[in-house]
Order: structure tokens, then C-alpha cells, then sequence
């Protein structure tokens, strides 16, 4: 690794060309541009997960840091090639005026009539599609299961926003399920009649499988808690039976159908290198996952204007009648005990 200390990117480009002298590869044949936006304690371990990912797509990556924007403009990076890894990277940290226009920096350093993904390992922009690196890329990654604390809010946040390109991996996570769960209702073809999904407490994957099977199925789906890990069992029920897949371990599931014995199928959590080179195969916009976002956002939308109304209702009435301090009349009672109305509201999704 060659250290840069206050440069530019027509620096860095021709150490980039140098470092390529050096190995005796004039040409790397790299075929992308990966753009990691960390912070400074993730940054290494990013670097590592991309090299990783660019053994199965050679790319030139770039990570980069936007420090604190006090004092000058400053840039410093550490470039380099080789060292298991095809392609070449370079982590760039940027610190003062330069980290409001850090696109300036990245632009110079794409390569050339090629695909550019940016990945945000960590907290991501509201609105990917328009943040300043984000708007370079044609493929936007999020992961909103990396996210510190609000790790579902950062999930509705990703999906309110979407935009052709964007994708989660959370939602990468959930291939193996969509694809488990596609080749059960083959093989047991027949309406769903209800499904349910169990999870973590706090899983951006279930709930965006949960979304998945409400969107695909038109039918309710209940969100279960179990310990994990992960995601450890949905079922479908259907009028031959329930269809259920179980994984308490996080590596081997177990698939139940009616009239058939059950089977181990092959269901391992995988690591972020695997879930990132997932996404890299594909650079086209995914229809699926956009509108599974949407459904996602409807459910939410929906769940929280049922709250809101049981609140009103299990409160002082809105129809001039006075006010009891919160406590119910002996007629409103006997309403709330006709319309099932509760202090808590709906069902819990």
C-alpha cells in the first residue's frame, strides 16, 4: 500500500497506472467500480468484504471516509494493488471544506464506460438516489440490518425512498427463503389461506418477507418473535395443510409439507462478502424487490393508521360528549366490548 498524504485524484489515478507498472499488469481487466462509504472504524473490515466480493467481479474500489468538516480541505489515501485481490483499491478519507462535495474526489476515479455500485455498509442516506456518491452509481446497497440502533425505521426509510437501483441487504439475505419457499407451493399447488413468519424481534429481513408473501400470496401474514438466529421459521397454511419451513440453527432447515416426509434442506446464513457478490451479479433495477418496498411501506402505513385509531377510540370520544380523564363510561365500555376494541389497538404484525 502506497500512503498519499494531502492529494488529489489526478494523484491517485496515476498511482493507480504506477502500481500497475509495478506488478506487471499494464491491463487488469476490471469490469466495475465498487464505491464503499464508511466510517472510519468500519472502513478496514468494508475494504475486506469487497476485495472479497471482487475475486468473483474484478472492479477497482474505492473506499472513502468524509471526516469532520472543520479545518482545510484535505485529502489522503492509501493506495493499492494486488495482495489476493484482483483489481485495484484505494481508501481515500476526506476531512474540511471537501467532505460537502466528496463526488468530486470519487468522479475522476471511475472507471471509464463502466458499471459503478456504491455500497454503505453501515448508515446509509435516507434517500440513497440522491445523495451526492450515491447519484454516481447504478446500483445502489444498503443494509439496514448494520445499522447500530432503529434498524426497522432505517428499513421503511430505504423503502419510502426506493428508486431503480437501490437494494438492501436485507433483502439479499432472504434469497434462499424465496426460493425455498417458490419450489414448496410448486410442488403443493393451492391458495394460501394465511402465513407466518418468525423472526428476531428486530429483523429488516422478516419484515421484508413478510411483505414478500403478503404482496405474492394476497393473504394476512403474521410476524412471530422467536431468539433467532435470524429467521427461524415461516408457515403457509393452505386447505391440504400447513407448509412450514423451520431453521432454529441458522444452517439447516427443515421442510414440512402435507403428505410428503420431511426434508433437511441446505439453509445457511451467509457472510457479507457472499450477500455483496450476490448483488454485484445483478445491475439491472429489481422489479421484485420494488415492489415488495412499496407493499412493505402499505403495510406499515396501514398498521400505524389502525393504531392511531384504536388510541381514538380507546380515549375521550371526538363527538362533543365531555371528557372522563381517560376512563370509559359504563356505554362506552359495552362499545369497546362489541368492537373488540383494545387500549393497544390491532393485532400485532
Amino acid at each position: 500500500m502506497i500512503n498519499l498524504v494531502d492529494t488529489d485524484s489526478s494523484k491517485i489515478a496515476a498511482e493507480f497506472i504506477r502500481a500497475r507498472r509495478r506488478s506487471g499488469s499494464p491491463a487488469m481487466g476490471m469490469v466495475m467500480t465498487i464505491v464503499i462509504v464508511a466510517d472510519e472504524e468500519d472502513a478496514d473490515d468494508a475494504m475486506n468484504v469487497a476485495r472479497s466480493a471482487s475475486r468473483e467481479h474484478p472492479a477497482r474500489l474505492l473506499g472513502v471516509v468524509i471526516g469532520s468538516r472543520r479545518g482545510p480541505a484535505r485529502v489522503d489515501a492509501e493506495v493499492g494493488i494486488g495482495s489476493g485481490a484482483s483489481g485495484e483499491r484505494a481508501l481515500i478519507r476526506l476531512s474540511g471544506e471537501v467532505t460537502r462535495h466528496p463526488e468530486s474526489v470519487v468522479l475522476p476515479l471511475l472507471l471509464p464506460d463502466s458499471p459503478v455500485a456504491v455500497w454503505w455498509p453501515g448508515r446509509a442516506p435516507d434517500d440513497p438516489a440522491n445523495d451526492p456518491i450515491g447519484r454516481l452509481g447504478t446500483r445502489r446497497i444498503t443494509d439496514a440490518a448494520s445499522v447500530p440502533t432503529s434498524k426497522a425505521r432505517a428499513m421503511q426509510r430505504q423503502c419510502a425512498s426506493y428508486s431503480p437501483g437501490d437494494t438492501d441487504l436485507a433483502w439479499t439475505r432472504i434469497t434462499g427463503w424465496r426460493a425455498l419457499l417458490a419450489a414448496a407451493l410448486d410442488q403443493h399447488p393451492g391458495r394460501v389461506l394465511s402465513a407466518s413468519v418468525t423472526a428476531e424481534r428486530i429483523s429488516p429481513s422478516a419484515d421484508l418477507l413478510s411483505a414478500w408473501l403478503s404482496d405474492r400470496l394476497h393473504c394476512d401474514v403474521r410476524r412471530g418473535s422467536s431468539e433467532g438466529p435470524g429467521i427461524t421459521s415461516v408457515v403457509l397454511t393452505t386447505r391440504q395443510g400447513d407448509v412450514t419451513i423451520s431453521r432454529p440453527d441458522g444452517r439447516l432447515a427443515t421442510l414440512s409439507s402435507p403428505g410428503a416426509p420431511d426434508r433437511p434442506v441446505a439453509l445457511k446464513r451467509r457472510d457479507l462478502d457472499e450477500l455483496l457478490s450476490e448483488e454485484l451479479r445483478r445491475l439491472d433495477p429489481d422489479d421484485v424487490y420494488a415492489a415488495t418496498a412499496r407493499h412493505l411501506v402499505k403495510m406499515t402505513e396501514e398498521r400505524t393508521a389502525t393504531r392511531r385509531a384504536a388510541r381514538t377510540d380507546g380515549g375521550a370520544p371526538n363527538t362533543g360528549a365531555p371528557n372522563t380523564g381517560g376512563r370509559k363510561t359504563g356505554s362506552q365500555k359495552a362499545s369497546s366490548r362489541k368492537t373488540g376494541t383494545t387500549k393497544t389497538g390491532a393485532k400485532r404484525g
